[in-house]
């Protein structure tokens, strides 16, 4: 039996190392950053149809994750489709 982990198991595990390092970030919060960070998804729509979870709720966690600074970056959002583009900035290691 293989040991390699599959890309889920990966960004399972990236997303819990996220929440190990900051427990107040949900699982969704932390999938976001995950996702923002190592170019999986950088918007909403996207995120929410990658992971199968509804779009409204990645909007109400994005929108929650953005009223933490520096944490990530709402760059453009789409009245008509309601998608929200976000960045995540560089980690700062030395903190």
């Amino acid at each position: 039996m293989s040991e390699e982990l599959s890309d889920a198991d990966r960004f399972l595990a990236l997303v819990a190392a996220a929440q190990g390092r900051d427990s107040r970030l949900t699982s969704i919060q932390a999938g976001l950053l995950v996702a923002g960070e190592f170019g999986i998804a950088s918007d909403s729509r996207s995120f929410a149809r990658i992971l199968g979870i509804a779009h409204s709720l990645v909007l109400r966690e994005l929108n929650a994750l953005a009223e933490h600074e520096g944490v990530l970056e709402i760059v453009k959002r789409d009245a008509r489709t309601m998608r929200v583009h976000y960045e995540v900035p560089p980690r700062d290691e030395t903190l």
